[in-house]
């Protein structure tokens, strides 16, 4: 996702190759996508969101929030301005502070350094919460106080959520119940799909799926499910 707050224009977990191991991209990308950003934010060390080839087209100068212990990796390829940081963190950019949230989902990946899974609340004139990849936990009671917008995940890149910790449409939609935001938009869908499956309803249904499970269970949140590659304004 590419948030603009106050002026200010965050991306979080940039995956901008049309390809990545066994995945392709099945929409096309943006190509002003990553022009102009003034920070990136790092959810965890997962390949599918620590994409380095997808960091240097940002642009090295560009200021990276990643898990602490992510931050040697960043170095090492010429990153010039990473800040790691763990839960409770708060890190200013241009007038909007990025603070660290838990997150419930196993971050490592070998070879890469062991680093938390983090999501990210960001704070300005509007408060907007990236959950990053997790399943449901008890911390998102009440986790962004007078939320207005939470980007939830809510599938993954297969006909399958795969191992390890996600939430799917109906527990995202759970995740509602405890976040209480205004306005929900689905993300992690729609957009990868490994080479070889055959059937793609997987890249049409979980946002429509998020959308029915939160207006049985949380029929208050404005929910806005937005297809890959479209955006949306909120006003105040």
């Amino acid at each position: 996702m590419l948030v603009t707050l106050d002026g200010v224009r965050i991306l979080t977990d940039p995956l901008l190759r049309r390809r990545i191991v066994h995945l392709r991209r099945v929409v096309p990308l943006d190509a002003t996508a990553a022009d102009a950003v003034d920070a990136v934010l790092i959810s965890h060390a997962h390949y599918d969101h620590l994409d380095l080839p997808s960091l240097v087209r940002v642009g090295r100068a560009v200021p990276v929030i990643v898990p602490r212990g992510l931050g040697p990796l960043l170095r090492r390829r010429g990153f010039a301005d990473v800040r790691e940081v763990e839960i409770a963190d708060e890190v200013p950019i241009k007038g909007v502070t990025v603070h660290a949230t838990p997150a419930s989902h196993e971050g490592n990946r070998w070879p890469r350094p062991n680093a938390s899974a983090l999501g990210y609340a960001l704070y300005g004139s509007q408060r907007v919460f990236f959950a990053g990849d997790t399943g449901l936990f008890p911390e998102l009671d009440g986790l962004v106080p007078n939320l207005d917008v939470a980007l939830l995940p809510v599938w993954g890149w297969g006909p399958t959520l795969g191992r390890g910790l996600h939430l799917d449409p109906e527990r995202a939609a759970e995740a509602l119940t405890l976040l209480r935001p205004r306005i929900a938009i689905p993300i992690h869908w729609g957009t990868f799909s490994p080479f070889f499956v055959r059937d793609k309803s997987f890249l049409r249904e979980p946002g429509e799926a998020f959308r029915r499970a939160a207006h049985e269970v949380a029929p208050e949140v404005d929910v806005r499910v937005l297809q890959p590659g479209e955006s949306v304004t909120l006003d105040g």
